[in-house]
């Protein structure tokens, strides 16, 4: 007796979709219409499905074992596929699959030119997602900011509230489909019939018929609009970041869920900031004087002015840190760091009274440079 657990290649305890998930990946693989395909092993895989796939014939299968062909329930009372005669045509030897209950569209859709329903109706199913691109100044990366965007699109028709449906009409059930939306079609092929669950073409898939469409959206249940949204920007976003808003999108005809909308960040170059991660770099110009003798200097950072010193003898390249003058961190904890670069000011025209106290440093062994 053949092992149908061992055929199927799962384990005797396997769930129900577990055997009809090894199922499909064998039917894949030896179908006799695709390059490879072998006859022998996908009849044999379809023999152990049409078995293990009933719970109630899996059940004797288990109990009688080696006998099961005895008990009356055996595998000969249900073959399962006969193709003994499917190249000459299905016959009264044919068969039936149910594309809705195995997921076998995508084996025979191209070759007998069905559709998968399911996948159309899922993409109907919602209104379209949007993209748009966003600037804002630099600053607002520290403070984060709200920002309205206007955008001309699809919206839930104010007339109908999205219903499709004259204020006070009514919707009954698509009598095609009777309020499922999904209606199921056959076709006879050389491998037998095949069903198939696909869009209802009288409602469109809605499974509600209206008997006075909306005036303004003519039933449709949107219309073409401006609308405001307001954008959350947290602060530390990057540039080129997205943000997600979802249902913000193209509305959904006739009640369907809206798209939703993507918001690509850009943010403005600024004339004193450069970033680096969450830490921020600015230039500091001081004068000769200020490097050599020390002192304060004013710096600019992101919330107003501090006071940075200045030891003698600095040179110029040298960097000091602020710290927690950065960008705030994404996470919510903690920010970077401002880097302040020091650009030391020499001064390209003197004065006579200049040049002489410069002369007189250099006599004294100072580390002015000597100025002609």
């Amino acid at each position: 007796m053949k092992d149908y657990y061992q055929i199927l290649g799962v384990a005797k305890n396997a769930s129900q979709q577990e055997v009809k998930r090894a199922f499909r990946k064998l039917a894949h693989e030896h179908h006799p219409d695709k390059k490879g395909g072998d006859d022998a092993k996908f009849k044999e895989a379809n023999e152990a499905y049409q078995v293990l796939g009933d719970p109630k014939k899996r059940a004797q299968y288990d109990q009688f074992g080696a006998n099961f062909d005895q008990t009356g329930g055996g595998a000969s009372g249900f073959s399962g596929f006969d193709f003994s005669g499917f190249r000459q045509g299905a016959g009264s030897q044919g068969f039936n699959v149910n594309f809705e209950d195995l997921d076998l569209g995508d084996i025979f859709s191209d070759m007998f030119g069905f559709g998968g329903g399911r996948g159309r109706r899922g993409r109907q199913s919602r209104g379209a997602d949007i993209q748009v691109d966003l600037e804002i100044p630099f600053l607002k990366v520290f403070t984060g900011s709200r920002e309205k965007i206007s955008l001309r699109k699809e919206v839930v028709c104010y007339r109908c509230d999205g219903r499709g449906a004259e204020p006070g009409s009514k919707i009954t059930d698509c009598l095609n489909c009777h309020g499922t939306g999904q209606v199921r079609t056959s076709r006879r092929t050389f491998l037998g019939n095949f069903s198939q669950v696909g869009i209802c073409p009288e409602c469109q898939g809605q499974g509600k018929k209206i008997n006075k469409p909306c005036q303004k959206c003519q039933g449709q249940g949107r219309i073409v609009d401006n609308e405001t949204i307001v954008v959350d920007i947290p602060s530390g976003i990057g540039n080129g970041q997205t943000i997600k808003m979802e249902g913000k999108g193209a509305a959904g005809g006739r009640g369907r869920r809206s798209g939703d909308l993507y918001v690509n960040i850009r943010i403005k170059q600024s004339p004193y900031f450069t970033r680096n991660g969450d830490d921020v770099e600015s230039d500091l110009r001081i004068s000769f004087t200020q490097a050599a003798l020390g002192g304060e200097a004013s710096v600019a950072t992101w919330n107003g002015e501090v006071k940075l010193k200045i030891p003698k003898g600095t040179q110029g390249g040298k960097v000091f840190k602020l710290s927690g003058k950065g960008i705030p961190h994404l996470s919510g904890r903690g920010r970077g760091d401002q880097l302040v670069r020091v650009n030391v000011v020499v001064p390209r025209h003197l004065s006579t009274r200049e040049k002489e106290l410069l002369r007189a440093l250099e006599d004294e062994g100072g580390e002015a440079a000597r100025v002609d």
